[in-house]
């Protein structure tokens, strides 16, 4: 069997696409690093057996399957050691994301935007054209666009994008560096007999399922502040803000304290998967994020304008 190294939505920075963006979709890519027999459209049909979309034999008639230097693949093109395929990625079927993103601020390299809750980042599952990435992409001409953080798909507010090639890596490094103040907010039981401000600070490491994180005993490698802002009935708001960028490192914190996030179908405890209900909304929200900028040494904020919903007393 072929092996092979495949790369997501977003092709690296520093290759040479031969593939256009299309309806604001990137080209994904893999390299072959094995010869195969049989031809390009058997080993992709083995390779994806579960593919959404169109058929592989569509995608390569039209010419939307391409080699490192353009040349158009047909079904019986020869599978090569040290090639690298072009493609774009599809889905036949994709739930609308009935929520918008707003814009927050624009200039020569960054994009910064207000994500609302439930619309992921960028292409990964059952998620293509309804991500945040992909969305922007189709309403701005910036074909370098790329995330220089992440939020989950369950998390609203403020996300910051690059679009400009040649200062990407020096905004990068704010957060690499943990140069970057983040403030968010969140709705979850109150806290009793805590006193406000405090600092919680635990060892996170993966969960038993992929997708969740897990505390064990150990030196502490996340760390978070606490603020209480308000209560309502046994409800209260919080401002957090987090010191270090684990994974959940929110959700997982104020669950282990006893507080979960309302709505929260991670933590304390994976609940079935939800699908496409949007009546729920996690209650956490990335308010504003903070930075002297790196290339002027300016001052910068940015806040979002979105509110957490409290449940009816």
């Amino acid at each position: 069997m072929a092996r092979f190294v495949r790369k997501g939505h977003q092709a690296a920075a520093n290759a040479v696409v031969p593939l256009p963006v299309k309806d604001g979709v990137a080209p994904s890519y893999l390299w072959i690093t094995d010869t195969r027999t049989g031809g390009m459209l058997a080993f992709l049909e083995a390779r994806f057996p579960d593919v959404a979309g169109p058929s592989w034999a569509e995608r390569l008639a039209r010419g939307d399957v391409v080699d490192g230097q353009g040349e158009r693949l047909g079904a019986d093109s020869h599978v090569r050691q040290g090639m690298r395929i072009w493609y774009y990625r599809e889905l036949e079927h994709e739930t609308p994301i009935p929520f918008e993103e707003s814009i927050i601020f624009q200039d020569e390299h960054l994009l910064v935007v207000d994500k609302p809750h439930f619309l992921p980042m960028i292409p990964t599952g059952r998620f293509l054209r309804e991500t945040l990435l992909v969305r922007l992409k189709q309403g701005f001409d910036l074909p370098h666009l790329t995330p220089i953080h992440r939020l989950d798909r369950e998390t609203a507010g403020v996300v910051i994008f690059s679009h400009n090639l040649a200062t990407r890596g020096t905004y990068q490094s704010m957060f690499q560096k943990r140069s970057i103040r983040k403030v968010y907010e969140a709705l979850a039981p109150v806290l009793e007999g805590r006193a406000f401000p405090f600092t919680y600070r635990s060892r996170m490491v993966d969960g038993d399922k992929f997708f969740v994180m897990r505390e064990e005993p150990g030196e502490p490698n996340s760390e978070t502040f606490v603020e209480l802002l308000e209560t309502r009935g046994g409800v209260a708001r919080y401002r957090l803000h987090p010191h270090t960028g684990r994974k959940h490192q929110l959700r997982l914190h104020m669950a282990a304290l006893g507080a979960p996030i309302l709505n929260d179908a991670f933590y304390p405890v994976a609940l079935p998967c939800k699908g496409d209900d949007f009546s729920a909304p996690l209650q956490l929200l990335a308010r504003a994020i903070a930075f002297d900028d790196p290339l002027t040494g300016a001052p910068r904020s940015f806040a979002s304008a979105r509110a957490l919903d409290w449940p009816a007393l």
